[in-house]
């Protein structure tokens, strides 16, 4: 890329630490970095203002890039007439946020990159996505035109009306703000779960859509369900999802690790970028799949992941970094793939049986003959179709996957988005903690220990969060995502280690969070802290997307951290939060799937599981074996001051206390006898 190998003077972006921001340095287009400077001057020039927005691993963006913004004819007009911000969303989503809900309100579909033109005072008249160099040119030319003739009158008009919609509130949008409060029910539970189903691909998995994405809120939320209900035909749907997406070339069947999303609806040919955020989230519900299921495909996935996350996405400090690429040397998807001749020359006598494992043929299954390494049968079946002893296959396919792997090291690696992202590296610590409860892997425990310390050390500084970190650097103030994913993992954690401090840690972050997020007026939180920089409208993030929207894990962390510190009005704020947006949930629970796990939590609440004594964290391990979405776990191996361990210290035996519904049980004395109580069979 051009940041790699300039042949030109760098630009402001060569001071940036974001590698998306790195790849343009040295475009010949006058790149500003989002901030005062660029806005300053488009004030002070008159001039319009070119916003883009993209991402290092996304493949449009750099055809854009190769096609446009290196290109020098265009790049004159783009500086001539234009004042020119580049920015990284990963970064900035609350620039993104903005101006990708602009673009939405003009009819335009949205996506990335995304190109927004703004008037000098940065609000936004027209935009969209990709441009093929002709259209962009001729939309250039167009608007620099009318800006400086007779049309800017009727430009400033309809950014202004675009700046009113971007500032009416997102309650009020979608007429929710006045709903009265309801209280959560069997029937309207029953009809959020009813209307998700209709969108389920019952033949491959997923929902009934492609382009297709893990959505791992959606199939984490219907492991609770089923947890609540016992639907045979609810499991039935969550297995054959993960049971596809692990089969298919979305997953890395060589070295672990989930792409972004399938192109298809078979899961088979994916976007080949790998993103931390997914892979996190996936892990989490892989490892609960497998505490309800114990399938070893989940085993597989969770521990061939894991590995891939500690040799390719972590920095020696134990920070996480935020993708891969989805291209190598200009080809999408290059590195990933093999051709039957390299397979055969690879694996020699093996290669058939190797080649008819992975689906392979001569001609390929995708381009240029090349081939998607996928699976279409359990192993037990493969097996015993090829009369093989299932030890014996494993060890075969353990052999290739190894093979596969080295030769594959040898090619040229797909570009490394290197910056570390407080908010996706609380997704990969909440999987981890997730992981090590289902497995008891003392290193998956090790490996999330170590990036809590990192997150507190390098992007923590006294009660508030930075947004990301690259050499040695944190800069740009948290977002309400990068808080309540954060708060989320250190409960976790906690409940994973019973070492109090990160619970306080959460409590803390939890306070900040109430008094510099939070909108009475409306019991959301904005997205931005209230002493952010300002931009043309404080957005607030209902909707849960791939990444589950910041108010829905906020009203979460209410609910389970009020739970652990007796906090009434924690727990009730959660309550009044979902209210607001539970009628919607029950309509479209595709985008509020996390919202929905919510709504489960509130309609059959857990128990919470005070553990004592000197095998209380035995007894935690041994419980954490199950599937526990709704329960707390509390223990101590001494004393405690925290409110479900107070008054409840044990020395010469170890005692579990389990109480629900502000009712406690009798005190018993082992797991078998805990688990009765909480009407779990042992495993």
């Amino acid at each position: 890329m051009s940041a790699t190998s300039p042949t030109r003077p760098a630009n402001r972006l060569a001071h940036e630490t974001s590698p998306y921001l790195l790849q343009h340095a040295y475009n010949p287009v006058d790149w500003y970095p989002w901030g005062l400077a660029a806005l300053a001057r488009a004030q002070a020039e008159q001039k319009p203002i070119i916003v883009s927005i993209g991402y290092a691993a996304c493949h449009w963006c750099h055809v854009m890039e190769r096609e446009s913004f290196e290109n020098e004819q265009i790049a004159r007009v783009m500086n001539a007439h234009f004042v020119c911000i580049k920015v990284d969303r990963e970064e900035r989503p609350d620039v993104d946020q903005v101006y990708m809900e602009a673009v939405q309100a003009m009819g335009i579909q949205g996506g990335w990159p995304l190109n927004v033109i703004l008037t000098p005072e940065a609000k936004p008249f027209y935009g969209g996505t990709y441009f093929a160099p002709g259209s962009w040119a001729k939309l250039l030319e167009n608007i620099a035109q009318a800006y400086a003739g007779a049309h800017r009158a009727e430009l400033d008009s309809s950014a202004e009306r675009f700046a009113q919609v971007l500032q009416t509130s997102e309650l009020e949008k979608y007429a929710i703000g006045d709903a009265p409060a309801r209280a959560v029910s069997e029937e309207e539970f029953k009809l959020l779960v009813y209307n998700l189903g209709l969108r389920f691909d019952s033949e491959r998995g997923g929902t009934n859509r492609a382009p297709k994405f893990p959505m791992p809120g959606i199939w984490r939320f219907l492991l609770r369900t089923h947890h609540l209900s016992g639907s045979p035909n609810i499991l039935t749907q969550v297995n054959l999802t993960l049971r596809e997406m692990a089969w298919g070339g979305l997953y890395d069947q060589v070295g672990g690790g989930f792409a972004r999303y399938s192109v298809d609806a078979q899961w088979l040919v994916p976007h080949f970028e790998k993103m931390l955020y997914d892979n996190g989230q996936l892990l989490s519900l892989y490892s609960e799949a497998f505490q309800v299921t114990r399938d070893p495909l989940y085993r597989e996935v969770v521990f061939q992941t894991v590995n891939w996350v500690r040799r390719e996405l972590t920095n020696p400090e134990g920070g996480f970094y935020s993708s891969l690429d989805a291209d190598s040397e200009g080809e999408e998807g290059k590195f990933y793939v093999w051709t039957r001749e390299e397979l055969q020359k690879l694996l020699g006598d093996e290669e058939p049986l190797a080649a008819a494992y992975y689906h392979c043929t001569g001609i390929g299954n995708w381009e240029h003959g090349r081939n998607i390494l996928h699976r279409r049968q359990d192993d037990a079946d493969f097996a015993q179709q090829h009369n093989l002893e299932p030890h014996v296959l494993a060890k075969l396919i353990h052999g290739w996957q190894k093979t596969l792997l080295a030769a594959r090291a040898k090619r040229v690696r797909p570009g490394l988005d290197d910056k570390v992202l407080t908010g996706w590296n609380a997704l990969m610590l909440s999987g981890l903690v997730a992981a090590y409860r289902a497995f008891g892997e003392a290193e998956f425990l090790a490996l999330a220990l170590r990036n809590a310390e990192f997150l507190q050390a390098n992007l923590r500084q006294g009660p508030r969060l930075y947004r990301t970190w690259k050499n040695g650097r944190a800069t740009i103030n948290g977002f309400l995502e990068d808080y309540a994913l954060v708060i989320e993992a250190y409960v976790s954690l906690y409940e994973a280690t019973f070492a109090e401090s990160w619970l306080h840690e959460a409590a803390t972050l939890t306070q900040y969070v109430l008094d510099n997020f939070f909108d009475p007026a409306e019991q959301q939180f904005y997205y931005t802290d209230a002493s952010a920089e300002p931009l043309i409208a404080r957005k607030k993030e209902l909707f849960d997307n791939v990444i589950p929207g910041s108010n829905s894990v906020m009203a979460h962390n209410l609910l389970r951290l009020g739970r652990h510190l007796e906090n009434a009005d924690y727990q009730a704020l959660a309550a009044a939060m979902l209210s607001q947006v539970q009628a919607l949930a029950a309509k479209e629970p595709q985008h509020l799937a996390n919202w929905a796990s919510l709504y489960a939590a509130l309609l059959r609440p857990g128990a919470e599981v005070a553990l004592t004594g000197p095998q209380a964290e035995a007894w935690r391990a041994e419980l954490s074996r199950h599937f526990l979405p709704h329960d707390i776990l509390a223990g101590s191996l001494t004393t405690s001051e925290l409110p479900l361990l107070a008054g409840r210290s044990a020395v010469d035996k170890t005692i579990a206390y389990v109480c629900r519904d502000r009712t406690c049980q009798l005190p018993v004395y082992s797991v078998a006898e805990t688990l009765a109580q909480l009407a779990l069979r042992p495993q």
